[in-house]
């Protein structure tokens, strides 16, 4: 089907990442975000997926908000690479004036959204906690600064604007019955490909919800003494359906894989709740939990820097207090 969508001026086009086949938590909160800022400026939802056309996928992004899907034409499925990427994202959003781009603020947006913005001559931010449309059908953005000390509010006047968002900013959509468009177009040729994959590190095993999207993560900092403390941890977040991360001296110190670091330089959180062990506060590592609902503290020394965050604090040795939170939660679990 040919690219028609010369009336288009104002769409907002979600570049959806996968996992496994099927569209990341994280894409349908863009898309629901999607629905909203394309209430404000009139124009259409547009999904980007870099996977071949799939008549389920088709259909999930359809009732998941999106008014037309762009799939990329291939042979077989291609893992993320951003020469195969941008030339695709560039092609279909250089016919999209005036369009505005989300993409989730992970690993491969945080590398994605900044060469798309300079190959397109855009304005970019990233790690975006809010996103909004001004009266002008600018993006506008707030995020953590300072650490996490404070927020700014930005305004891209350029377009096209590109925008990372942080995941659970934002609720997905209840599924609705919609028609969308499908449109399918042809990734970037071998021969224009000067870089080549030869091989990617394996991410460390681990039971339970990703980090980036559990509605409970359970944290470990240098209090918790060792490996060893991390087995309590997994303990009680298998307890209680959670996910397990660490501060960066945990992970610098080989206790827990960097995979799982949250703060500044690692993993940022936004959970209903985030149970930090042994974790001190320092503004570094709040600044990747400072979205959690609620922040419950265990902490022997009761002048920690994290009880000022924190919603509950609890003083005393973790090594009494998680096994004994943990029997009581089997209990009460039956």
């Amino acid at each position: 089907m040919p690219l028609d969508m010369s009336s288009s001026t104002k769409d907002i086009v979600v570049v959806v990442e996968s996992a496994d086949g099927v569209p990341t938590g994280l894409s349908l909160e863009l898309l629901a975000l999607a629905r909203q800022l394309a209430g404000r400026t009139g124009g259409a939802v547009c999904a980007v997926t870099l996977e071949s056309s799939d008549a389920a996928r088709a259909e999930m992004l359809a009732t998941q908000g999106a008014d037309r899907i762009f799939c990329a034409v291939h042979t077989h499925e291609q893992a993320y690479e951003a020469e195969r990427w941008l030339p695709l994202l560039s092609e279909v959003i250089g016919r999209l004036p005036g369009a505005h781009v989300l993409l989730g603020h992970t690993a491969l947006g945080a590398e994605l959204g900044p060469r798309l913005a300079l190959r397109l001559d855009g304005a970019v931010a990233t790690a975006c906690e809010r996103v909004e449309i001004d009266d002008a059908a600018n993006l506008v953005i707030q995020r953590q600064c300072f650490g996490g000390k404070a927020r700014e509010v930005i305004t891209l006047c350029k377009s096209p604007s590109v925008a990372t968002v942080r995941a659970r900013m934002y609720e997905p959509l209840a599924p609705a019955p919609r028609q969308a468009q499908v449109v399918t177009v042809a990734l970037t040729s071998e021969s224009q490909i000067r870089t080549r994959v030869i091989d990617r590190a394996v991410e460390a095993q681990t039971k339970g919800p990703r980090l980036e999207t559990a509605k409970i993560v359970v944290g470990g900092g240098r209090g918790v003494g060792g490996p060893e403390g991390f087995r309590v941890l997994e303990r009680l977040a298998e307890a209680v359906g959670a996910a397990v991360g660490a501060s960066r001296v945990a992970c610098d110190l080989g206790w827990c894989p960097p995979s799982r670091q949250i703060g500044l330089s690692g993993r940022t959180i936004s959970p209903d709740l985030y149970i930090a062990v042994g974790i001190s506060g320092a503004s570094q590592h709040m600044a990747g939990c400072g979205k959690a609902r609620a922040i419950l503290a265990i902490n022997s020394d009761p002048e920690a820097a994290i009880f000022k965050d924190a919603t509950f604090g609890i003083v005393g040795d973790y090594q009494q207090i998680v096994p004994a939170l943990i029997e009581q939660l089997t209990r009460a679990s039956g």
